[in-house]
């Protein structure tokens, strides 16, 4: 069995797998997992959220908002659905652009494996990477099974998001060895938790609006028994920091004082929890009334009362106690810096040959299918620098 190869790549997963694809030579991809691409299996109720079809920079979240312009631009959304239509993978688009496959996501899974089988890869599983070094102009990766050289290598692992399916900080050692700086990481496309705050209201939902001092975003919250869920919810978790404040509108398309105030004229002997139950959820407006001072009928509150009450209506301030951690995110927030990365080929300006892809950098997309398309275009930019120089 030959141990000395082109590229190695740490990491079967979506990255790893379309990096191989492209890199072509001799290229050995290395997973301690049983199965490849276990995340893109799972990943969108087992249908995969591949991609969207609006894409951009600004998609993602960074210290440099300007890195991924490059490689998205080199390798876009219309180039997978290429690839996609040459395999015969049916898609649909389900709501603000996100892309699923019509089947199953191990149609997407066996795409990756056979792409990177047809240009050369090698596929060794259940073999963990022990240790990884750079001497004498070569890589040297340490496994159970022996030690595996080769020119380039590109690392591919993700980050610490869903531990159970054996996530770790892996890249980030081997980033640290090789002196690249890693930005704070955390869990991000997380549900906020709230204690047992909202436990009453488990199971509530309603279209919102979710805000702090760095992004905005208007979709769908979820009340849960341990706090917030929903999509407005996981996309602010990305902006989030523990002991920060978030706001919510809990009714951006209807101006509520206004509302009132016109009700009020009309119906003046409707109780005020009445009426606010035809703009929000009647469970959520029972919960908060005790709170808020909600009661009496609408002919009894005046327009300072009505409007202090829609105020906080339309900016409920929050501080969520935590989240729900690296259990449930989806990605991992941060990672290795791109400061002395090439945005145009993902390889280290320290040291040659070496290659960060995917959730491993710091570059976090938005929920709606973006890492995926993050996955796809850094291991494009890679994979296709590393076949230029052969």
């Amino acid at each position: 069995m030959p141990t000395t190869f082109d590229t190695i790549i740490i990491g079967a997963g979506a990255a790893g797998l379309f990096c191989a694809a492209h890199s072509g030579g001799r290229s050995l991809v290395l997973d301690h997992a049983a199965r490849p691409a276990e995340k893109v299996r799972i990943s969108g109720g087992g249908r995969c959220n591949f991609t969207n079809l609006d894409v951009t920079a600004a998609n993602f979240v960074s210290e440099n908002p300007h890195f991924a312009k490059s490689a998205l631009a080199r390798y876009s959304q219309w180039d997978f659905l290429d690839l996609l239509a040459r395999h015969g993978i049916a898609w649909h688009e389900k709501t603000r652009g996100q892309l699923f496959c019509d089947g199953k996501s191990t149609e997407i899974v066996e795409m990756l494996v056979a792409e990177a089988r047809a240009a050369g890869a090698q596929l060794r599983l259940s073999t963990p990477v022990q240790s990884v070094h750079h001497r004498d102009g070569r890589f040297h990766v340490a496994t159970q099974a022996g030690t595996y050289t080769g020119r380039n290598l590109v690392v591919a692992t993700g980050g610490k998001s869903i531990p159970k399916m054996g996530a770790t900080g892996f890249a980030y050692d081997i980033a640290r060895h090789f002196a690249h700086r890693v930005t704070e990481t955390g869990p991000a496309l997380v549900p906020l938790t709230f204690g047992d705050r909202f436990a009453p209201l488990a199971g509530v939902s309603l279209p919102a609006r979710v805000s702090n001092a760095r992004a905005r975003f208007d979709d769908q919250i979820l009340f849960t028994h341990r706090g917030l869920s929903g999509p407005a919810i996981l996309q602010i978790s990305s902006y989030w920091r523990d002991g920060e404040e978030i706001r919510i509108d809990l009714s951006p398309d209807v101006a509520l004082f206004s509302a009132l105030r016109e009700q009020r004229q009309k119906s003046g002997r409707r109780a005020l929890t009445t009426e606010l139950s035809r703009h929000l959820p009647a469970r959520l407006v029972a919960h908060l009334a005790p709170e808020l001072g909600i009661r009496g009928p609408l002919a009894d509150q005046s327009d300072a009362r009505l409007r202090a009450l829609t105020e906080t209506l339309h900016g409920w301030a929050l501080t969520p106690t935590g989240s729900e951690g690296y259990r449930t995110a989806e990605v991992t927030r941060g990672g290795v810096a791109t400061e002395e990365l090439s945005s145009k080929t993902m390889e280290s300006q320290l040291v040659p040959g070496l290659f960060f892809i995917g959730e491993a950098v710091d570059v976090t997309g938005w929920l709606g299918g973006y890492n995926f398309q993050w996955a796809w275009s850094s291991a494009h930019a890679a994979g296709t620098a590393i076949a230029a120089r052969r």
